[in-house]
């Protein structure tokens, strides 16, 4: 049976900018099947190769599989349908599979504006995609689907989701195939070399209001370091890399296996061969700042700090369960162990204004991060804090849903000045950068980066693909007033999608007042009970908390 596995063409002007990325869900699943037997397996890289429609169409009729399979986040889900629709039309035969995050929580949706879907992957895929290739070559698909967990499709005027299926408890089967690759396409910029994305880790154990990673993976789960060093020896041995990036939301959550992962490196004498940078969080830094110069030692050389919002009441509504103080002392302790900080500022939500844009900038100069970042809020709408702010969402066009466009419109800002606000940042933080810090600032490595990051920055500007920006018209505060973001607006939610929303919404308003409910008549059983000896009424061990309804 021939597989056909497809990354749709879909470009920000974010993450991109800094280089071609290896899109990693491919060898994941590519090196599950082939555990299972399947060894026919082809891959086209639409987004890197730049690969129109029709010449998609071409390929894809000269391959003729038996099945296409895409993936796609959010911002890209529209670009994964044209591809299935493509394969409809010119393979009309091969069974038509869509997976990833957001189809995994907007099945619903997804079926009902692209009907031509044959069925989704919902969740962590290596699997369920196995269990349903093994069907698709047995012939029991379509018939046996919905005996198959994590599935979602149509059935006549029906949408259907099978039970869930389980995570990967065992992570030991998890090989991926990074050969699938043409890795002579993926190139990090700011160092100019071959660079990779693992995974150290999935899901995560914090559960901030806008992410959606903690409920695509469910458990929190660590690899054991040597298979993923084992892994990242392949890919410097065989495949070249100079570079990677842990795809862990925060591979340092688990100290002892980060440790232990850090110290496999460093037996293996890898950090002289390939640098590797990771997302993590603050209070991390804090924990680990004895550990620090043994982290670089290992070769990490850049993190990227989710600082988030410089009020500390934006920190509040992402539920971060950071302080902003603490902020500039974990930058300050990445400096001194050598290890290149990058500030992440999450902007454009309600309450933004000219002020507080203004104040993330004085914060990101004051911190003094080697590198910063302001990213547009983007609410995905599978998340806690889309349900709150969701009266407020006035476009659903997914398209833009890429951490450059204003989805949001705050109060007192027009989206072009928003954006022309975060570009002012960008421009007196990496202006200032240039003239005076990159060049002249510490020697070797750390400069090379550096000014290989300005290099990154530069290209795409000059080129007008940072943020959009030629697309959206931007060029200068003289023209935020005419920007035109493109939006699609006769994109809707799905009826079907809408009713799933509404009653997840009153099944956790009912949980929240029963919650409130027990609590009241704990309190009210207090107030009513008195001990014989008049003492105060305590829980079980003597506390005052009382468990909640969970």
């Amino acid at each position: 049976m021939r597989i056909l596995f497809v990354h749709p063409n879909y470009r920000s002007g974010g993450a991109e900018i800094a280089g071609t990325w290896p899109p990693a869900w491919v060898a994941y699943l590519t090196g599950h099947l082939r555990q299972q037997g399947f060894d026919d397996v082809h891959f086209i890289d639409a987004m890197t190769d730049n690969i129109t429609d029709a010449e998609l169409a071409q390929q894809m009729e000269a391959l003729a599989p038996d099945v296409v399979g895409v993936t796609a986040i959010t911002p890209s889900i529209y670009r994964a349908e044209d591809v299935l629709k493509i394969a409809r039309d010119v393979v009309p035969g091969a069974v038509r599979v869509l997976g990833g995050v957001h189809a995994t929580f907007m099945y619903k949706q997804v079926l009902s504006e692209a009907p031509w879907v044959d069925v989704i992957v919902r969740g962590e895929g290596e699997e369920i995609c196995s269990e349903l290739m093994l069907a698709i070559e047995d012939g029991r698909f379509p018939a046996e689907r919905h005996s198959i967990n994590g599935l979602a499709f149509r059935d006549g005027d029906r949408i259907v989701a099978t039970q869930a299926a389980s995570t990967v408890k065992d992570l030991s089967k998890i090989k991926p195939d990074w050969s699938v690759l043409e890795w002579s396409k993926y190139i990090y910029i700011p160092l100019g070399t071959r660079v990779a994305i693992p995974n150290l880790a999935r899901g995560c154990p914090f559960t901030c209001s806008f992410c959606s990673q903690w409920k695509f993976w469910r458990d929190y789960r660590v690899r054991d370091p040597k298979d993923v060093v084992d892994e990242i020896e392949d890919l410097v041995e065989n495949h070249g890399v100079g570079f990677f990036i842990l795809a862990d939301e925060e591979p340092t959550i688990n100290k002892k296996k980060f440790v232990a992962f850090c110290q496999e490196l460093i037996d293996r004498g890898l950090p002289k061969r390939v640098k590797w940078g990771i997302n993590t969080r603050v209070t991390d830094i804090y924990r680990d700042r004895d550990l620090l110069k043994f982290y670089r030692k290992a070769g990490l050389v850049h993190v990227s700090l989710g600082t988030e919002a410089a009020a500390q009441m934006k920190l509040d509504v992402f539920n971060k369960e950071t302080k902003v103080e603490e902020n500039k002392t974990a930058i300050r302790l990445l400096r001194e162990a050598d290890i290149l900080v990058e500030a992440q500022f999450i902007v454009g939500l309600d309450n933004e204004t000219p002020e507080t844009l203004e104040e993330t900038y004085r914060m990101a100069w004051d911190w003094q991060p080697d590198l910063a970042n302001w990213s547009m809020y983007t609410p995905w709408p599978f998340t806690p804090l889309f349900q709150e702010l969701k009266d407020q969402v006035e476009i659903y066009d997914f398209s833009k849903y890429n951490f450059v466009t204003p989805i949001m419109k705050p109060a007192a800002m027009e989206r072009g000045e928003l954006l022309d606000g975060v570009m002012n940042n960008y421009r007196r933080f990496y202006s200032k950068k240039a003239l005076f810090h990159y060049p002249w600032r510490g020697t070797g490595f750390r400069r090379r980066y550096l000014l290989g990051c300005l290099y990154a920055f530069l290209k795409a500007g000059f080129q007008r693909t940072f943020y959009d920006l030629g697309k959206a018209g931007y060029w200068g505060p003289q023209t935020k007033n005419s920007v035109d973001f493109h939006f699609d607006e006769n994109r809707e939610i799905a009826e079907a999608q809408m009713a799933d929303w509404e009653a997840s919404a009153d099944k956790a308003a009912r949980a929240k007042e029963r919650r409130e409910a027990v609590k009241a008549q704990t309190i009210e059983r207090k107030r009513a009970f008195q001990m014989p000896n008049g003492a105060e009424v305590k829980a079980c061990g003597g506390g005052s908390q009382q468990m909640e309804d969970g």
